[in-house]
């Protein structure tokens, strides 16, 4: 044990599975330790917060977060490179981790907590990880105590009634679009998994467990449901594709999602936080979106535009971005 990196976390987590399938790629020493009734005192022991994932390194220093895991490990494992060498297609790919980190966990918890199956599927496979030893009996009750705990929060990612509509539409699109970029390709940006599959394939591969989104998934989107799969243990099978050859398919992407949606949606929270208020309203897609205001969200963004400011020549990002609507949230 003193050699491996510890990782508590939970199959239902895709920021715990995202950082375990980059620890599989990289072939980090590593040890799979479950969140559960078993693990709490050694969790309690590490964790500053509640939440997972947390790596505890062989010399016994913590980590959570799964974006500040990943970047902190790539310094110490760099190799298989999870960044193309290209800047442009490097910044590109770190977008797209954002986004599926911010705006790709809304469809994931909105239809895991929104429909009745959904949660009583969540609920159970919660509480039979959890507490591993509890007898069949007890499920129940503990599942429909998780149910009443976690519905509500929907409201912190802006998921309602009013809001069904735009979650889903950018749900089904992205899946559209991220069905069409694969057909020829095993990864986001060719034939090795970068920074931002990991950010958005977790998300989604969640969902594919699921009761409604895992039917629409394979109803519509198979190379997003294989890709998901592949990104548990993915592999290196080639290089990373120019930009050239990825654009037709992933500049939808960018245009429709990231900047449509996932910026708009950013900057509001961010300026939100920073005049004080608990909730914001956005226009998304000609409607209103409304939400809780999230701290964190506005601090990775300012942590994005610090990554594009620390790219020291945009003449060929700048017109990608510009294209997508993305540029102005950036500067």
């Amino acid at each position: 044990m003193a050699d491996l990196y510890r990782i508590f976390g939970s199959e239902l987590s895709p920021y715990s599975v995202k950082v375990r399938a980059y620890a599989r790629y990289k072939k980090i020493p590593h040890t799979w330790i479950p969140r559960d009734q078993r693990s709490n005192d050694e969790f309690g022991k590490y964790a500053k917060l509640p939440l997972i994932p947390l790596v505890v390194t062989p010399d016994d220093q913590a980590m959570q977060d799964s974006t500040p895991i990943i970047e902190r490990l790539d310094t110490v494992f760099p190799e298989p490179s999870i960044h193309p060498g290209d800047p442009s297609l490097a910044f590109l790919s770190a977008l797209i981790e954002e986004y599926g980190d911010e705006w790709g966990n809304k469809p994931m918890f909105h239809y895991r907590w929104f429909y009745e199956p959904d949660q009583q599927s969540t609920g159970e496979r919660l509480a039979r990880g959890m507490a591993p030893d509890l007898p069949d009996d007890q499920v129940a009750g503990l599942q429909q105590t998780i149910i009443e705990r976690m519905v509500p929060r929907l409201s912190f990612v802006g998921s309602s009634a009013a809001t069904k509509g735009q979650i889903e539409g950018s749900f089904l699109r992205l899946l559209a679009i991220v069905e069409a970029h694969l057909a020829h390709r095993s990864y986001l940006f060719g034939a090795r998994p970068a920074f931002g599959d990991f950010g958005l394939a977790a998300q989604l591969w969640e969902c594919s467990t699921d009761p409604t989104a895992g039917a629409l998934m394979r109803g519509s989107a198979p190379r997003v449901v294989a890709w998901g799969e592949r990104m548990l243990d993915p592999t290196s099978d080639g290089e990373f594709e120019p930009w050239d050859a990825l654009a037709p398919t992933l500049m939808p992407l960018l245009r429709e999602e990231v900047g449509g949606v996932f910026f708009p949606w950013s900057a509001a929270n961010a300026e939100a936080l920073a005049s004080g208020q608990k909730e914001f309203t956005v226009a998304i897609e000609g409607a209103p979106f409304s939400q809780q205001t999230q701290k964190y969200h506005a601090k990775s963004l300012a942590a994005l535009r610090a990554r594009y400011a620390a790219v020291s020549d945009r003449s060929t990002i700048d017109p990608i971005l510009e294209a997508a609507g993305c540029l102005r949230w950036l500067q």
